[in-house]
């Protein structure tokens, strides 16, 4: 679904929504929110849902605890998106709203959509020639880090992000930290040995200061676990080790703030934002 969408005839629901035409009582997205939870992307908040929208997720229940004041919000942040959001919104008590979602979010809005194909993400990964790199989290283990770097990786215009290990990065949590950007770029889980095509450029305290090199857009930029680093794996098959600038006796970066400094790097060395 995408905004700005050929409507359904009379619906005023885009086509291929997965809504169904007309009106939906409660009850009936209740019925459905339990139907679909499970293995559908919970989108958590009416960022998460905005973003979702924006970039094409195909939306198949969205509710609030106050459709009008979230309309409203669409209105002042995201008019692009309004009329889509009110095609999709039903109504429902805050109460039935909080028993249906792990943490309520203060927009008390939520939704669930159908997780892209892992065939077409895969697909998009290892397309050639990319004009953007691939982000690669190796063994990441903070749920939040993964999401904040999956929603840097989207405003940079990354091809995609790929976690090893045993982190989902699609679970909930993930997609909360990711503001639902999850949509705009593609997200998968792989093995080291399945990495897509491209050089890989390392993040390790003893590579060359990344002040010194230009960082190709078909580079595969991987970050070590928060804890224990590289792994042994994504070491030997790392084509070069770079290293942040960082002051003498400070210890580490934060995960996400790495990832946006590589980034920042790429992009202002000649990679394209778009």
């Amino acid at each position: 679904m995408r905004a700005g969408s050929e409507a359904s005839a009379g619906s005023g629901v885009p086509a291929g929504s997965g809504v169904p035409a007309g009106p939906r009582s409660p009850a009936d997205v209740v019925s459905a929110w339990h139907r679909l939870t499970g293995t559908a992307v919970l989108l958590d908040g009416f960022h998460a849902l905005k973003h979702a929208v924006r970039f094409g997720a195909e939306v198949e229940v969205a509710l609030a605890a106050d459709r009008a004041a979230a309309l409203a919000l669409a209105g002042e942040l995201a008019p692009d998106v309004r009329d889509t959001l009110a095609a999709l919104l039903t109504e429902v008590p805050h109460a039935t709203y909080a028993a249906l979602v792990p943490r309520p979010h203060p927009t008390a809005v939520a939704a669930l959509a159908v997780r892209p194909s892992r065939a077409g993400n895969l697909q998009k990964l290892a397309h050639t020639p990319r004009t953007a790199p691939v982000v690669v989290l190796d063994n990441p283990r903070n749920l939040g880090n993964a999401g904040a770097v999956i929603r840097l990786a989207a405003g940079f215009g990354a091809t995609g992000v790929v976690t090893t290990g045993t982190l989902d990065p699609w679970h909930p949590t993930v997609v909360r930290g990711g503001a639902g950007l999850h949509f705009a770029t593609a997200v998968e889980r792989t093995a080291v040995e399945e990495l897509p095509p491209g050089p890989v450029f390392a993040l390790d305290p003893e590579g060359e200061d990344i002040r010194s090199l230009k960082l190709p857009d078909d580079a595969l930029l991987a970050f070590g676990s928060e804890r224990s680093g590289l792994s042994a794996e994504l070491r030997e098959r790392a084509d070069h080790l770079v290293a942040l600038p960082m002051r003498p006796q400070v210890s580490s970066y934060n995960l996400a703030t790495s990832v946006a400094m590589t980034l920042y790097h790429w992009s202002a060395t000649g990679g394209a934002i778009g």
